[in-house]
């Protein structure tokens, strides 16, 4: 007889949606404010995460009033990497553009974050696992892990590390901000320094993200496939 694995309930686990990137490749629309089949990216990522924690939060650096509507604390990162930008008398380093992308919302979340754990997600990937939580957490209590991620695998067998798809022990705060504080970014880099592992999901199309107007679109089509007990109700 075989038995269920366990997983953390979502009374422990905080949510954050990320939207306070750059989008250059939208022309620097703010991401989480595009429709996506007739309601704005965040309402979607809300709907998906929401009963997965117990605590959600927003992090974008933009149109704050507009994301405070839906009832949740909104956080920005913009100031972390002001603090952390580096001197200028290091042309080299001082040369590459302030931003941190995600690991800083990662940081400004872990300080919000009233759980122990904090569940993350990008704004522009609205076909997300509904069960993302569940499965992230289940491997990390197997193997007593600080920090677990999402990877996919592609029709050919690619296997594509979905990083920013990341249940984490709100103890990791220290050391992502001395991290930051190096100058260093690149989050598959953190996730080497802390005890961590990862879940393979069989579906890379759940983690197809929207850069460009194309993949939007291409994301509404996939929507009409999914199954209709994966479909989701309003944002409450």
């Amino acid at each position: 007889m075989s038995t269920v694995a366990p997983s953390l309930p979502a009374t422990v686990i905080s949510g954050l949606i990320l939207a306070g990137g750059r989008a250059e490749r939208m022309g620097g629309i703010d991401k989480g404010l595009i429709p996506y089949l007739n309601r704005p990216l965040i309402e979607t990522a809300l709907a998906r995460l929401q009963g997965q924690v117990s605590q959600l939060m927003i992090n974008a650096n933009r149109n704050r009033s507009n994301y405070e509507g839906y009832g949740y604390p909104v956080i920005a990162d913009d100031h972390l990497v002001k603090a952390t930008k580096p001197s200028a008398t290091n042309n080299a380093v001082a040369s590459q553009p302030a931003y941190f992308g995600p690991l800083a919302g990662f940081s400004i979340g872990l300080q919000h974050c009233e759980t122990e754990y904090l569940l993350t997600v990008p704004c522009d990937s609205p076909l997300f696992p509904l069960d993302l939580g569940a499965r992230l957490s289940t491997e990390l209590l197997r193997g007593q892990y600080d920090l677990v991620y999402a990877r996919s695998a592609d029709s050919s067998g690619q296997v594509w590390n979905q990083a920013v798809f990341c249940l984490m022990k709100k103890n990791l705060r220290a050391s992502l901000e001395q991290f930051l504080a190096s100058g260093a970014r690149k989050i598959d880099r953190w996730f080497k320094l802390v005890n961590s592992s990862s879940v393979l999901f069989e579906n890379d199309l759940a983690f197809a993200n929207a850069n460009t107007p194309e993949e939007l679109a291409h994301l509404e089509a996939l929507a009409q496939l999914v199954a209709p007990n994966q479909r989701l109700p309003s944002v409450k």
